[in-house]
């Protein structure tokens, strides 16, 4: 069988600009480049499949069904420039702050793995040909667990911790650079 590679993404802050807790379309605001670095990842023959914790919905500021009414109309969005955005894995759970049942520790939060591994379950993807994009030290530390061979921490315009700087394997101040990587791929 055939393995595929991927092209993960989480979403806030990767995505789209970081508003906090964005559920409405009115919100969501694209990142410059992130419609023409997916495309030309792929017309390079990647999945693309998003990644994101979203305790929002444990948290009780918006539902699971405005989650997936803003998913749909992303996607959508991403089909207007020819890209199909294979999956996107959600967490609404956290650890000390949520409401039942989202209060729990949990495989799929990140940093923890979980999202991630059910991607490359379910896509059969090569974990040696594939990219983990984020903002967050926990993007990349999720990465790491899931053996992604190749992480990406995007700047997005604001500062990082030393520790998250030094954990990726890449640190690029924007999503556009990252097209560097398929000359290497």
């Amino acid at each position: 069988m055939k393995l595929n590679k991927a092209l993960f993404l989480d979403r806030d802050g990767v995505v789209n600009i970081d508003h906090g807790y964005v559920y409405q379309s009115e919100q969501f605001e694209f990142i410059d480049g992130v419609f023409s670095t997916c495309k030309a990842f792929y017309d390079a023959g990647y999945k693309i499949i998003i990644v994101t914790n979203q305790s929002g919905i444990g948290r009780g500021y918006y539902s699971e069904s405005d989650f997936l009414a803003l998913t749909q109309w992303m996607k959508q969005r991403f089909l207007q420039h020819q890209v199909n955005i294979t999956e996107v894995y959600f967490c609404p759970h956290h650890p000390t702050n949520a409401q039942a049942p989202y209060l729990q520790q949990c495989n799929c939060r990140k940093p923890k793995p979980g999202m991630i591994l059910q991607g490359i379950k379910e896509h059969n993807i090569d974990t040696e040909k594939s990219i983990m994009v984020g903002d967050k030290l926990g993007d990349i530390l999720a990465a790491k667990a899931a053996d992604i061979n190749t992480s990406v921490l995007v700047k997005s315009g604001k500062s990082l911790d030393e520790s998250a700087l030094k954990s990726a394997d890449y640190v690029f101040n924007s999503i556009d650079d990252l097209t560097q990587l398929l000359t290497n791929t």
